[in-house]
């Protein structure tokens, strides 16, 4: 009796916990299945066993959503340049980025409607704690990442509405966009800002082959058009008895004459553009401007460039101690700070070497700034932007200057400096200037003319045909070159 009655005492917990155990996996199971089903089709859950109101809702606007994505997809397919000026556009990408937190709260509450119904207190205790984590982890994830995105787009806002203010000329010159980039410093010992680089990128319109034209800062006496306010001022060019009449002062000058450009959002970047015209003959449709101050802070924001340093470049110097070097090699990963040193430092170097150094940084920003960095690292980009980029470009045309600039990737990038002994910049030919300019653009338009016609017979060259004697590779760098890659090449 007592070992009999011993056994069924045993073995009736055992009997009994079996359906209890079944019964809690069920419901586990039940509320693992709510929360898939509000992650992948939000307000299912609700539809299933909460307010199927609320569910109907909360389906029709998520279908609507992914219906919307798709057609969006298929028009920037279709019709890339028209989405970009839309989604850059500032009262479009309000309306997003108040439509992405709306989304990421409506999600997260269905996540937590979810928990709700999945009766939590019914759950067994060991399940509770882990569930109700990961409820919120989900939540978490759903709502963070719509904020994130929120986020990204107001800072593009603020980025279109700062930088890509427009006003610049739209239409091509000749087939070719010509932009002005000027680097400038307003140090605390200036006297405002001076563009001490200035580039024109004359960039194909169909092909994007790019020639880079790089001018002295130094330049003295260079013409204005007929249709400049300071043509009337300098009919001669900008020219001073005493020399000081260079081409990077005239931004300061302008600056400090705005009654000359009423309405110019930017007389300085407006008179310097001017000049640069009357120096290379060119038509300048846009303008960039890039603080060097913050430079470094857009070369960090992308986690630097990695370019060939084709010799050693000191970090300070002029009236400054030097602090280290920026070390030559191949493959070199620069930061920030190596990256703007490389690009300015004046210490045992001209003012040519400087410009061949610039065009070399540009060349490797060109090369390395593609859609997934911009994309991964977009906020730290628009931020640094902001501090470092004016620019006329209008945000209709940011379609294009991308598209472009993908193209410009694949081809080799031309370069012509106006340096000596092509010109003295204390007393330049412009002649002798606009022709090397429009010598290099032509060598450009021929090579693209090749590669759509492979067969097609050169045109008689105007230059003498006899072979040219092997000259010794120059000790400093030069930017004459069809290729720039291979000046930069360490």
């Amino acid at each position: 009796m007592s070992s009999s009655t011993a056994e069924d005492v045993q073995h009736v917990p055992t009997s009994l916990h079996t359906p209890q155990q079944r019964s809690e996996r069920i419901k586990l199971r039940r509320g693992l299945t709510f929360l898939g089903m509000t992650l992948l089709l939000p307000g299912s859950a609700q539809i299933a066993a909460g307010n199927r109101r609320v569910g109907r809702i909360a389906v029709r606007i998520w279908v609507g959503l992914l219906i919307a994505a798709v057609l969006i997809g298929l028009f920037a397919l279709v019709w890339r340049s028209a989405a970009i000026a839309v989604f850059t556009f500032g009262p479009t990408l309000r309306v997003v980025q108040f439509g992405l937190i709306a989304l990421g709260i409506g999600w997260g509450l269905l996540f937590l409607d979810a928990w709700r119904i999945s009766r939590p207190p019914e759950l067994a205790r060991r399940h509770r704690l882990g569930f109700a984590i990961l409820n919120l982890v989900l939540v978490g994830t759903v709502v963070g990442g719509l904020v994130a995105s929120a986020s990204m787009v107001s800072a593009q806002r603020d980025l279109m509405g700062t930088v890509f203010a427009g006003g610049g000329d739209q239409q091509t010159k000749q087939g070719r966009y010509n932009i002005l980039l000027m680097g400038g410093d307003a140090g605390p010992d200036r006297s405002g800002l001076r563009p001490d680089s200035m580039t024109v990128a004359s960039v194909d319109a169909e092909t994007g082959r790019t020639v880079l034209i790089s001018l002295p800062r130094n330049l003295e006496d260079v013409p204005f058009p007929a249709s400049s306010p300071l043509h009337k001022k300098f009919p001669k060019g900008y020219t001073c008895a005493d020399h000081s009449c260079m081409l990077n002062a005239i931004y300061t000058y302008a600056t400090t004459h705005k009654d000359l450009y009423p309405q110019v959002r930017n007389p300085g970047a407006q008179a310097t553009k001017e000049a640069v015209e009357g120096a290379t003959g060119l038509t300048i449709n846009y303008w960039a401007l890039i603080d060097l101050r913050g430079f470094e802070d857009l070369i960090d924001a992308v986690g630097g460039i990695t370019m060939d340093v084709y010799r050693r470049v000191p970090i300070g110097g002029g009236s400054s101690k030097i602090y280290g070097y920026v070390e030559a090699g191949k493959n070199r990963h620069l930061d920030g700070r190596e990256a703007l040193w490389f690009a300015r430092s004046r210490s045992d170097s001209s003012d040519y070497d400087r410009m061949v150094r610039q065009k070399c940084v540009m060349n490797a920003m060109l090369d390395q700034f593609d859609p997934m960095t911009m994309l991964t690292k977009f906020n730290k980009i628009a931020a640094a932007c902001k501090e470092v980029v004016a620019t006329d470009i209008p945000t209709s045309d940011i379609s294009k200057m991308l598209e472009l600039a993908t193209k410009a990737k694949q081809l080799p990038v031309a370069s012509v400096a106006i340096v000596p002994p092509l010109i003295y910049p204390g007393d330049p030919n412009f002649k002798v200037v606009r022709q090397a300019v429009q010598a290099k653009i032509d060598a450009a338009e021929a090579a693209d003319a090749k590669l759509a016609n492979p067969q097609a017979t050169p045109a008689p060259s105007s230059v003498s045909s006899t072979k040219p004697k092997k000259k010794k590779k120059p000790a400093v760098k030069t930017a004459q070159t069809n290729n720039l890659s291979k000046v930069c090449a360490a």
